[in-house]
């Protein structure tokens, strides 16, 4: 049996620009490229985002692909984060260094899985302040507040209705979010 030695932030570097890959509890992880409801899905997040954030003059909005640097075994490129000002996150021209105050993870086949076990841990470990999981498919959003006990579920819909951004004092409306996709 041949063991598989954890890979860092170095050998992430060394991947040609563009690769499809992220770094997940020092794994190179590859991701395809998302299909049609996960991008509209995005779309429609990240202008709303922008729009409020725009508005309100607090922070910024970015979007996938974006490396995410976390720790030394974990760089990712979450659907979109924002970065609020005072953040503990810093953004250079290689990316983001350091845990986004929201991040927003929209599931696909492929990466569902990391995003609902081992890149939700990182992100509570990290102090991400808000995870939001995004279901296109089964029209589902979940919004989690990090605690002094971990990610709490605060405020979730499926189909229709509004979920609740503690962090952001933002409301979105699920009909805006899956705006575009058939049921």
């Amino acid at each position: 049996m041949k063991i598989l030695e954890k890979k860092t932030v170095t050998d992430y570097e060394v991947l040609p620009e563009g690769s499809p890959y992220q770094l997940i509890e020092g794994e190179l992880v590859m991701s395809p490229a998302p299909g049609f409801e996960h991008q509209q899905t995005s779309i429609n997040i990240s202008h709303r985002l922008y729009s409020f954030l725009k508005q309100k003059a607090i922070g910024r909005v970015l979007y996938a692909p974006l490396d995410v640097y976390i720790d030394e075994e974990n760089v990712y490129q979450p659907d979109i984060v924002v970065i609020l000002k005072g953040s503990k996150a810093k953004i250079t021209r290689k990316g983001v260094y350091g845990p986004p105050d929201v991040v927003v993870e929209i599931l696909s086949p492929s990466t569902a899985y990391y995003d609902l076990t081992q890149k939700k841990d990182v992100y509570e470990r990290s102090g991400v302040r808000e995870y939001w999981i995004v279901d296109p498919l089964r029209r589902t959003f979940e919004v989690y507040l990090n605690t002094e006990e971990g990610f709490k579920l605060i405020s979730k819909a499926k189909g229709k209705g509004v979920v609740r951004s503690e962090v952001l004092s933002l409301e979105l409306e699920l009909e805006e979010v899956f705006e575009g996709i058939e049921p």
